[in-house]
């Protein structure tokens, strides 16, 4: 699978976001930075085909296709979009997610899958108490369990804390696997990773950088 977005923007004067350029494949773990609250969610939209953009395009394999896009790409933890609320126990989590990927949804088959991931300790722990690792970790791998999902969008898994290469480490893992994983994160975050020796991994799994990363606004904003 190949995700193009070539010139994609939103609001008056890309406000929203400005023009952008992204690129995810099958087997590739992708950094974009996105400052300001906003601006992730709305790239996490567009690229994952749930938003129209102003201007530009998204291409799934060389065609146009948002039907497409959100059949074969899960849009993860995304503000005020698609993140559970954080009173919400991880348990409850469990079983809404095995609902999407059709699968029954009780509260056994809750824990069983929490079993399988190492997270059993955790199945009664609201979602805003989890560490971050732990809450990407979980809300990423059943994703990945959806009919048809090849891939995923994660967004500002920085705003939860902790170390950046947590969450980071886990894209990647889920890349060697196979999958699409494209991850919008702030700056602090991409300085993180740059400063940690294994920070950006060789071979298939690459940060986004020269072309593709995204255009600076006016006021120095995202790349």
């Amino acid at each position: 699978m190949q995700v193009s977005a070539s010139g994609v923007s939103k609001g008056p004067a890309g406000r929203a976001l400005p023009p952008t350029d992204v690129e995810m494949s099958s087997g590739t773990a992708v950094f974009v930075e996105a400052e300001t609250a906003q601006r992730p969610t709305v790239l996490g939209l567009i690229v994952s085909g749930r938003m129209r953009p102003d201007s530009g395009e998204v291409l799934l394999d060389g065609e146009p296709s948002a039907r497409e896009l959100r059949r074969r790409i899960a849009l993860v933890d995304a503000p005020d979009v698609s993140e559970p609320h954080g009173d919400v126990r991880l348990e409850h989590v469990v079983a809404e997610e095995l609902m999407f990927a059709g699968e029954p949804p009780r509260p056994l088959a809750a824990r069983r899958e929490l079993r399988s991931l190492g997270f059993a300790d955790h199945a009664r722990t609201p979602l805003a108490e989890l560490a971050p690792e732990v809450r990407v970790r979980v809300l990423c791998e059943l994703a990945l369990r959806r009919p048809g999902v090849e891939g995923i969008v994660l967004v500002s898994p920085d705003r939860h804390g902790g170390d950046p290469m947590e969450w980071w480490g886990i894209a990647c893992e889920l890349a060697e696997r196979g999958h699409a994983v494209l991850v919008i994160a702030g700056l602090a975050a991409r300085a993180a990773i740059d400063a940690h020796p294994d920070g950006w991994r060789t071979g298939e799994v690459t940060p986004l950088r020269g072309s593709a990363e995204l255009a600076e606004n006016e006021q120095g904003g995202a790349r």
